[in-house]
């Protein structure tokens, strides 16, 4: 099972999944959609900030990705986005904390 997770610092709220493949980028915005119904309306912002990894299946240049955060954007009234962190980086992403809590 692979790991998928989203930290929500201003609610100060946390999301995980598992898929028994890779993360795929229909697999994060089916994710983030999920994860964004759950969330009060009147507590959403008009701007969603992604901090990503710039991994294989999120970077810019992932078509599928762009296409279905674009099409999630559209449909929620949403601006959305996205800031990298640099290769190799990943402890300034807080959601790897996440990681430190599974067995």
């Amino acid at each position: 099972m692979t790991p998928f997770g989203i930290l929500w610092p201003q609610q100060a709220k946390s999301f995980l999944w598992f898929t028994p493949g890779k993360v795929t980028a229909d697999f994060m915005v089916d994710c983030i959609e999920e994860m964004w119904a759950k969330i009060d309306p009147a507590e959403r912002p008009h701007t969603l900030v992604i901090n990503a990894d710039n991994g294989p299946e999120n970077n810019g240049h992932r078509t599928q990705w762009l296409k279905r955060l674009v099409e999630f954007g559209q449909k929620e009234g949403l601006t959305v986005q996205l800031a990298y962190y640099p290769p190799y980086h990943s402890q300034y992403n807080p959601v790897e904390r996440l990681w430190g809590i599974l067995p």
